[in-house]
């Protein structure tokens, strides 16, 4: 895995870290239905691009 895909990765699970708490806050406290939506999708799209990068080792 070279330099930038490293990085990429790093900055893909930072993300993910701050993310997942705001996601299980939000379906304790479902206000907006579409704020869930969007952060359910982002979660996914930011997991997928992880695996992807992590495959191509």
């Amino acid at each position: 895995m070279d330099k930038k895909a490293k990085k990429r990765l790093e900055v893909i699970n930072k993300k993910l870290k701050t993310l997942r708490p705001r996601l299980a806050g939000s379906r304790e406290q479902a206000d907006d239905l579409n704020e869930l939506k969007q952060l359910e999708d982002e979660i996914q799209k930011l997991e997928a691009e992880a695996a992807e990068l992590k495959a191509k080792k």
